[in-house]
Parts: structure tokens; C-alpha cells; sequence
């Protein structure tokens, strides 16, 4: 009976005394573990599943973590979490107090650069390639390894255009699945295209002329072609550029025919590669979906409506519009500026542009959301799909930031929705026709209204702008909730026998906000409790507090929200659990008000 060669592996040290012929069964072995403890645990599949020769052959043929390895995003790195000490606690991937779902410089020596958001890849190996140069260490490797949906951001083409003139010792390694999470799109893609067919930009070559040494394509999942090639670029000095052809999925053969289901697919049978589903019987639906359908309705009404979303089309549902309506959504790749922009553009021409971003991306686009829109003060209609905690993908993808960095833009509605209801409402209320921008943020996963779609969709209501609402009436404590962490606040109270001392008051425009409502609530109550699924720190509760000192009010005033650190891995609830927004800790929090 053949040893397992992979519980052997402790590090890349292990790892270089194999001999190489034993390479592509360490690679199944590799394969099978991850998809045993995926299809139980859930998280990224496929990325990782097409890199595994790519990864044993990077850790085999350079010295890491000496050399530095900086993998783009991280949706790839589980292979290379596994050979570089963590296999024992692979499990506890993306769960609370567990490891990362992506590389992460204070988990490993081996994580030379802690991502999540796509693209930096580049930018971070030349600053460690060039830093290592001016230390006067010329043979330490640096190796970025990107994919091809992610080279397409302008952040990435402004590395290589660094690197390109100067004599950095840097490798960047091209993962060319033709693939993201949806399927790469644009002008790059149809040439790297071309270049696998062997047709004529093989010879006039768009990395050679930015001065790489550039070699491939070659197969990325033929462990021995990338070990040669590999071992022959680590003696070549300067910028160099490696094209390898994977297949995302590779091994899992639904992996390979579904490669965006198979991205992320939740449970699966490790066995057959089924996903076992989850029952949607009464389920509420997903947020996104809300969005997704409730555009494309407005828009086969609206010959003016146009979407946009920087490469998630399926994860943001823009996909049911593209579908139906492909000349007027558009998938721009990621490139998160570009989209701001060009909505902006086409909002100068009379177009009602929806441009659907997550929140933690929209901060790669700060600049253009300032400037191209609200300076010039253009009705754009951000959607802000997984505002507030989002969970398992942990600290680079938690929405919590967006409203304290948009509250203090000039000429922008903030709005967030309680329930899919408000949502539909509030985007067709924007496409009305608004003269100025406005940001709906909503969160991930799904809302509370099982019968939304039989009884509600397509039953619109105008929302007036910068309104708020009384929930329920109170004698004794306020609480002023935004967004649908206002459903926790309801769920308490019915959970209390006499919650006639706690008011509710939904606050869904942090912008304008409701004074004269707050004048009313001020003069009435002399404690106040505000919450949010956004950092208190210039966020809502920061807002109140500010209308408070400025008009001179003494009440006591109680923050609820995001603390001031970064928040990691784990379920919505024991997030929400460790911030003290969960309908457990608000339940207290509210009976210790009524029993004072």
C-alpha cells in the first residue's frame, strides 16, 4: 500500500525532498484533501482546485518563504495554506477564530502579503523585489501570481508598467483560466485568447513591449513543464513573465463543466461532486436577487435604465438584466473606477445608470465617486450589495465602512433599506428620477419576507427622500436603528413581555437625515440608542451624536455598531455577537433600560 505522501508534509521544506516523479500524486493527494474538507465546510473551491501543480511546483522550485510568494485575491491559495503548515487546521478555514479563507501576513511566514481584493498582486512584489534590491540582495525571487480576470485592472497594469523599467527581480505568473468568478470579459481577454491559439500576438507581444521577459503559454496542470520553465526563469535576472493555461475546477469534473456554481459552492459530495441543496421552501429572498429582479423590471419599463457592475454579474444578480437585456448591462471587469466613471458618463447623457458594487469594493473607487460624481453632482444610483458584516469571507470583504466614508460627501442620498420591500421601493423611486446620487446599501444573504416575490415584487411605492418612521412607540428609551439590522431591534422586543418603554424608529436615510423627527425624539426622550451594521466611528451614531451637540440636547446616548478594529471570519450571528448587535445582547441591553 503507497504511503501518503502529503501527511508527511509539514512545509516547502518536506516538500523539496520528494523526488520529482512523486509530484503529480502529491497533487491528487492535495486535490482529494481539500475537497474533502470543502464539501463539508464550504468555502472557495475551484480557483484553488486549477493551481495545485502550479503551487507544489512554486513551493518545490523556490525557497519560500525566503523568496516571496504574493498570490492575487487568495480565492487560489488554499493548496498553498496546506503545504506551508496549516493542513492540521485547514477545517477551521473561514469559521470564527479559525484561519483565513485568504493569505493573511500575521498567520504564516509563508503569507508574504495579506489580500483579498484583486489586482495588488504586482504592485506589492515589485515594492518588496525593489526594496530587496536596495538592500543589496539580488537573489532573493519574487513571484506574483495573478489571474487573467484580475490583470485587466488598471491596478495591475500600472505594476507592470513600473516594473517594466527597472531591473527588479520579479516573476509575475499569468493564471490564465479564462475566468474570475463569472467569465473574464473585455478587449485583454479576446487578445490572451489569441495568444493561446498561437495566433499573430504571440509574436507582437503586449508584455514584451513593456520590457518583461515573457514566456508560455505553457500548461499549468503538467507539474513537470512547469517545474522546468519555472526552475529556467529563477536564474534569469529582472522582470519576467510566465503565461500558464489552467483549468479552474481541475479534478472535480463538475468543477470543471460549472465553473461559476463551483467557485464557491457551498456543501457538495465529495464523492460525485454533487451540490446538496439547501432547501428554499418559505425562504425569504436573497437581497441581491431583490436587486437583480426589481432592475430589470423597472428597465424593460424604462428605456433610459442602464446597469453596471465591475465583474459580479452573477453575485450581484445584474445577470437576470444581462440576460434579458445584454445592450443595456454591462459587466466592465474589475475595474471598479472605470465603473464609476463610465456611469457617470453615461449620467451626463440622460441615461439612469444603476451601478451595482459591493461595498468593500466600491473603496477602490473613492477618487471617481468624489470627483466624476458627486462634485458634478450626476445621478448615479450606487447599489451597495453586501453592506455591513457579510461573514466567512472575513476582514477584506466586510461591508462597514461605507457610510462613514460616504456620509461626509457632499451632494449624496444615503438610503438603507429594513426589508426587500423598501429596497424595491427605493430603486424605483431613484429611477424616477433624482438630481443628484444617491448610495442604497444592502446587505448579503437574505431578507424576512418569505411571500415577497407572489405578493410584492412589481408593487411600487414612491419613498419620500430623507424620511424616517416611527416602528413602534415608546415611553422610555429611542432606539434609532438604519438598514436591516433594524429586524435584530425587532426581534428583541418581541421577545420581551412589556417593551412598552422601548421606541423604534427606523432611520433609512443617514442622508439627508430626518431633523425634524430627531427634534421630536430629543425633546421627548432622555436616553438614546442608536445601531448600525457600519463602524460607530463617523458612522449613524456618530450622526446623531453630532445633531445632538449641535441643537444642544442632553440626552445619554448609546452607540451601536462595528468597534474600531477589524473584524475577521465567522457567521453573521456570532459577528454580530461579538459587536453587540445580535437580538440575544440587544434583548438585554433593552431589559436593563426598562428595569433601571
Amino acid at each position: 500500500m503507497k504511503s501518503n505522501l502529503l501527511e508527511h508534509i509539514l512545509s516547502p521544506t518536506d516538500l523539496r525532498l520528494l523526488d520529482e516523479a512523486q509530484l503529480p500524486r502529491l497533487a491528487q493527494e492535495l486535490r482529494d484533501f481539500i475537497i474533502d474538507i470543502v464539501s463539508v465546510k464550504e468555502g472557495h473551491l475551484g480557483a484553488s482546485l486549477g493551481v495545485i501543480e502550479l503551487t507544489i511546483a512554486l513551493h518545490y522550485v523556490f525557497n519560500t518563504p525566503d523568496d516571496a510568494l504574493i498570490w492575487d485575491v487568495g480565492h487560489q491559495a488554499y493548496g498553498h495554506k496546506i503545504l506551508t503548515g496549516r493542513k492540521d487546521i485547514f477545517h477551521t478555514n473561514r469559521q470564527l477564530n479559525g484561519i483565513s479563507g485568504f493569505p493573511k501576513r500575521s498567520e504564516s511566514v509563508y503569507d508574504a502579503f495579506g489580500v483579498g481584493h484583486s489586482s495588488t498582486s504586482i504592485s506589492a512584489a515589485l515594492g518588496m523585489a525593489i526594496a530587496s534590491y536596495l538592500k543589496g540582495d539580488f537573489e532573493k525571487q519574487h513571484i506574483a501570481v495573478i489571474g487573467d480576470a484580475s490583470i485587466a485592472s488598471g491596478m495591475a497594469f500600472e505594476g507592470l508598467n513600473h516594473a517594466g523599467v527597472t531591473d527588479a527581480n520579479l516573476l509575475v505568473i499569468l493564471n490564465d483560466n479564462a475566468i474570475g468568478i463569472d467569465p473574464s470579459v473585455g478587449a485583454l481577454k479576446k487578445y490572451l485568447t489569441a495568444v493561446k491559439e498561437g495566433k499573430n500576438p504571440r509574436q507582437n507581444n503586449m508584455i514584451k513591449s513593456l520590457n518583461f521577459n515573457y514566456s508560455g503559454p505553457i500548461d499549468g496542470n503538467d507539474i513537470f513543464t512547469v517545474i522546468k520553465e519555472l526552475k529556467r526563469l529563477q536564474k534569469i535576472k529582472g522582470p519576467k513573465f510566465l503565461h500558464v493555461i489552467t483549468t479552474k475546477g481541475k479534478g472535480l469534473q463538475q468543477a470543471e463543466e460549472n465553473q461559476v456554481q463551483y467557485h464557491a459552492p457551498g456543501k457538495f459530495d465529495a464523492a460525485t461532486g454533487e451540490i446538496i441543496p439547501k432547501s428554499e421552501e418559505n425562504l425569504a429572498p436573497k437581497y441581491q436577487n431583490v436587486f437583480g429582479l426589481t432592475i430589470l423590471d423597472l428597465a424593460q419599463k424604462n428605456k433610459k435604465i442602464v446597469g453596471i457592475t465591475p465583474a459580479m454579474p452573477t453575485g450581484s444578480s445584474l445577470k437576470f438584466m444581462m440576460d434579458a437585456l445584454p445592450e443595456r448591462a454591462f459587466d466592465v471587469g474589475i475595474a471598479e473606477q472605470h465603473a464609476v466613471t463610465l456611469a457617470a458618463g453615461m449620467a451626463t447623457q440622460g441615461m439612469i445608470v444603476f451601478c451595482n458594487i459591493y461595498s468593500t469594493f466600491l473603496q477602490r473607487a473613492y477618487d471617481q465617486v468624489i470627483h466624476d460624481v458627486a462634485l458634478q453632482k450626476l445621478s448615479v444610483i450606487f447599489c451597495l450589495d453586501r453592506a455591513g458584516l457579510v461573514g466567512e469571507d472575513g476582514a477584506t470583504h466586510h461591508g462597514v465602512f461605507d457610510i462613514a466614508y460616504l456620509r461626509c460627501i457632499p451632494n449624496l442620498i444615503i438610503y438603507a433599506p429594513a426589508n426587500e420591500i423598501a429596497l424595491q421601493n427605493i430603486l424605483y423611486t431613484a429611477q424616477l428620477g433624482l438630481d443628484q446620487p444617491i448610495a442604497i446599501r444592502y446587505p448579503r444573504g437574505r431578507g424576512i419576507i418569505s411571500n415577497w416575490k407572489e405578493k410584492h415584487f412589481g408593487h411600487y411605492q414612491n419613498i419620500e427622500i430623507g424620511k424616517a418612521n416611527c416602528i413602534k412607540k415608546g415611553t422610555k428609551v429611542a432606539v434609532l436603528s438604519n438598514g436591516t439590522i433594524g429586524n435584530n431591534v425587532n426581534l428583541a422586543l418581541a421577545e420581551i413581555e412589556n417593551p412598552d418603554a422601548i421606541a423604534h424608529y427606523d432611520f433609512a436615510f443617514v442622508k439627508p437625515l430626518d431633523e425634524n423627527l430627531l427634534h421630536e425624539i430629543f425633546k421627548k426622550f432622555k436616553n438614546i440608542i442608536t445601531i448600525e451594521d457600519g463602524t460607530i466611528i463617523g458612522g449613524f451614531g456618530s450622526e446623531i451624536l453630532e445633531f445632538a451637540a449641535q441643537n444642544n440636547y442632553q440626552a445619554k446616548i448609546k452607540i451601536l455598531g462595528i468597534p474600531d478594529i477589524f473584524i475577521e471570519q465567522g457567521t453573521i450571528n456570532q459577528l454580530q455577537q461579538l459587536c453587540g448587535i445580535d437580538v440575544k445582547t440587544l434583548k438585554s441591553l433593552f431589559l436593563s433600560y426598562i428595569n433601571k
